[in-house]
Order: structure tokens, then C-alpha cells, then sequence
């Protein structure tokens, strides 16, 4: 469950440009950026099922609550053409199948996942509230590999989210 003993985060941003959204938003707030990720991400969409699209992202170094910001090809959750700015809040759960259940239940809808409902989502999903709120619930075991990343470490590890 999303609270404030510190499992929330960071902050979704889609961006049309990262390196642009890079220097203006390190510029004006002060913050350095992990390595950029620009890779093919496998996910299960709703409508579409299995899917691979190609996402650029990095995240804010200083915390506690990180900005990501993500460019995503046309036609992906992350492309920012028609609604760049803020897309989702995330943080880290234990059962990332369990938490995305429990909203589902509440009336939430399924927007992506790692992995397909029947397989347990996997490591992520993002999930809208009835008003509008996106959020991912983020696999708790994945801390480690991005806080070694914030530090100047490699992502690779976790390549998978």
C-alpha cells in the first residue's frame, strides 16, 4: 500500500526529449541523473498483450522521492507527444500481484505490466484510479539494484522491471 514510511519513491515524468528535460530539470533543481537506460522493455498490455517497446529513462540521483523521467516510442504508455509532465507515482511493495489485486479490486484498471496477469504481473504494473491517478507498484527486491544505480552503478541487473 502506497503510505509514508517510505515506500513511495519517485515520480514518473514523460518527456519528449530527455536529454533536454535532463538539463532543464537538473538545472533548475539542482539534481544529477543516473545513467540513461535506452532499451527494448518486454511488457503485457491489456488491449495488446505481449508486447516490446523501446523506453529511454534515467532517475534523479537525490532522493528520497526520485524524478524519472521516460521517453517512450509513439504508441507507448511513456510517449509524452500529446501529455508530457507527471504520469505516475511509484513505490516499492512486497507482492507486486497481491498490491495490483487489492486495487483492482477497489475499482482500479490495469494499464501495463511486466508480465501477464496469469503469470503474477511481474516486477511492475501501472494501475489507474477511478480518478485518474496512476500508480506502479514496484517489486520491493528491486531497491537494491536502483540504489546502486542512483549511485553511479549499472542498471543492468535490473534490466527486467
Amino acid at each position: 500500500m502506497l503510505g509514508i514510511d517510505g515506500d513511495f519513491f519517485h515520480i514518473g515524468i514523460r518527456v519528449p526529449d530527455l536529454g533536454s528535460a535532463m538539463d532543464e530539470l537538473g538545472h533548475a533543481h539542482g539534481v544529477t541523473w543516473a545513467s540513461v537506460q535506452d532499451r527494448p522493455m518486454h511488457v503485457w498490455l491489456p488491449d495488446r498483450g505481449n508486447v516490446i517497446m523501446q523506453l529511454a529513462l534515467t532517475y534523479s540521483c537525490e532522493g528520497p522521492v526520485h524524478l524519472e523521467l521516460m521517453q517512450g516510442e509513439p504508441g507507448s504508455p511513456w510517449h509524452a507527444a500529446d501529455h508530457p509532465g507527471p504520469h505516475h507515482l511509484g513505490y516499492w511493495c512486497d507482492d507486486v500481484a497481491v498490491e495490483t489485486e487489492r486495487l483492482l479490486g477497489l475499482g482500479w484498471t490495469l494499464e501495463m505490466a511486466a508480465a501477464p496477469p496469469d503469470e503474477g504481473y511481474g516486477r511492475f504494473t501501472y494501475v489507474r484510479s477511478p480518478a485518474g491517478v496512476v500508480v506502479e507498484p514496484l517489486d520491493r527486491s528491486s531497491r537494491e539494484r536502483f540504489e546502486r544505480w542512483w549511485a553511479g552503478g549499472d542498471l543492468a541487473v535490473a534490466a527486467a522491471r
